[in-house]
């Protein structure tokens, strides 16, 4: 078990650490605080192979692996949180669920301009009364001639003002096996965005309605039958979260020791006191703990799909390590970590979303206790 990176993976990491550097780090802070999507980051990533990590050459991709995309990921992040969100919108997400199942004609309507940075994709999974429960979801996509009608709503969806195409989770049938998804344009007919509503991370999203939508067949990405290979896909996505709350931790953690290297108090250096030692020493334990449970779910991964236990151990160590981490350095850095000056704030609300998202902590804890089982445990009420 060798746990050092290949001379490749360095050469790749230190890359990215180039380009981040280069062209991300001088706007890091205006740019999170920024409403608006970074498009010419994303246009930027694109130019230079940073969108389509995982995607094969033939698909316009770089064919590189889900390892490859982690390290990505924390090399953009340790340099410029926000600009994270965009390789996410460039490698996990809706983005990997349409690089692994959709049709040759749908990949080249819909893949290739989110390939080259010039739209993004969202994915409307959660309900008013399906969240954690999505296999609870009511919207309905029923035959209509040569395609379908789509009715219902989603909430909670992140992009919402900026994507170009949504997909949408959706029932077929009844029952699990009856759930599928497909894929929405925006402008369609019958198809609107509600009120955009803020959240603490500084995001705006919508509620999605649909209203007799007209689906056609050429739409449809995964019908009856489709929830598990999405569920496979969007565990990439939980990936992605995992990744960035822990990097945003680390860019915390790094943010803190400097300040504590070179800030006085009492006639000492802050690193000299043991009350901040130890939370250093505490921090650092989370990080690499947490930062090998994700390798690890990274490097087993089968043709890019990583196992599910694998992600559940690594999101859920990941997710607390990031908040922990940029919790404590605000801590430490008091007044300073507190203020809208640095990134540090900002770091702080977004590794607090992370452990909602994208599968609670409590779900997470969930699918962990039924890996150590070797069972299922249902979390509906006995019939």
């Amino acid at each position: 078990m060798d746990f050092s990176l290949t001379e490749e993976q360095v050469a790749f990491q230190d890359s990215v650490r180039r380009f981040a550097e280069a062209h991300l780090a001088k706007d890091a802070l205006p740019r999170a605080h920024d409403e608006r999507f970074p498009w010419d980051v994303a246009k930027l990533m694109a130019e230079n192979g940073l969108f389509g990590i995982m995607v094969p050459e033939e698909d316009g991709g770089q064919g590189g692996t889900l390892f490859d995309a982690v390290l990505a990921m924390e090399q953009i992040a340790y340099v410029c949180p926000r600009s994270a969100d965009v390789l996410q919108a460039g490698n996990f997400g809706a983005f990997r669920t349409f690089a692994e199942y959709a049709t040759p004609g749908q990949k080249e309507r819909f893949f290739t301009p989110l390939l080259k940075g010039e739209t993004i994709a969202a994915v409307g999974m959660t309900e008013p009364d399906a969240g954690s429960a999505l296999t609870d979801l009511k919207t309905t996509c029923t035959k209509d001639g040569n395609g379908f009608r789509l009715n219902g709503g989603k909430v909670f969806t992140s992009n919402t003002e900026d994507a170009g195409v949504f997909v949408i989770y959706c029932r077929f049938g009844p029952g699990v096996n009856g759930i599928g998804s497909v894929i929405v344009e925006r402008g369609m007919e019958g198809f609107r965005l509600g009120q955009p509503s803020r959240y603490m991370n500084g995001e705006t999203w919508c509620a999605l309605y649909f209203d007799n939508v007209f689906i056609p067949a050429e739409n449809v990405l995964l019908g009856e039958g489709g929830f598990r290979k999405q569920i496979a896909g969007f565990n990439v996505e939980r990936a992605g979260n995992t990744t960035r709350a822990l990097a945003l931790g680390e860019y915390c953690f790094r943010q803190a020791r400097a300040h504590a290297e070179q800030r006085r108090q009492f006639g000492r250096a802050l690193m000299e006191f043991q009350g901040l030692q130890w939370k250093f020493a505490e921090m650092r334990v989370a990080l690499d703990s947490a930062q090998l449970l994700l390798y690890r779910a990274a490097v087993r991964a089968k043709d890019g799909l990583p196992d599910p236990q694998d992600v559940a151990l690594a999101k859920y160590a990941c997710n607390q390590a990031g908040w922990m981490a940029s919790n404590e350095s605000m801590q430490i850095m008091g007044g300073t970590g507190y203020s809208q000056d640095l990134l540090i704030e900002y770091c702080v609300r977004k590794t607090r979303g992370w452990m909602i998202a994208g599968g609670s902590l409590e779900m997470m804890k969930n699918r962990i206790a039924e890996g150590v089982f070797g069972r299922s445990f249902s979390q509906r009420p006995p019939k």
